[in-house]
């Protein structure tokens, strides 16, 4: 898919409970290619980039040689482990009352696994 540029304005935002957010934009009237363009992109991940000024030919071209590296769904490895971990939490909290907070043990678990495999 061709990288494509609409004029928006960043209307709102909202807190999700997974920590992502949730982004909502207003545009003027479009064409209907920008509009074929939306249409198309619906349900796709890929790169946000906002800017307060046009994107010069340059930056459109860095933007077209990124890749997104997400799997079927949507989501990164790391977004994947943490939707699972919540999930494991809430199906057993081990007396975390705050899901951060049994994110960070597990992750700490995780990492002191994986460091004893570099020991000697």
């Amino acid at each position: 898919m061709k990288t494509f540029q609409i004029p928006a304005g960043l209307d709102g935002y909202r807190s999700l409970k997974d920590r992502t957010l949730k982004l909502t934009f207003e545009t003027g009237e479009m064409s209907p290619e920008q509009m074929a363009n939306i249409h198309y992109a619906l349900n796709k991940v890929g790169y946000l980039a906002f800017s307060p000024d046009p994107f010069a030919s340059h930056e459109l071209e860095a933007i077209d040689n990124l890749k997104v590296e997400y799997d079927e769904v949507g989501k990164s490895p790391s977004k994947r482990l943490q939707a699972v971990f919540y999930r494991m939490w809430e199906k057993q909290p081990e007396g975390y009352n705050v899901f951060n907070d049994f994110y960070n043990a597990q992750m700490e678990k995780l990492i002191v696994h994986f460091k004893k495999k570099l020991d000697p």
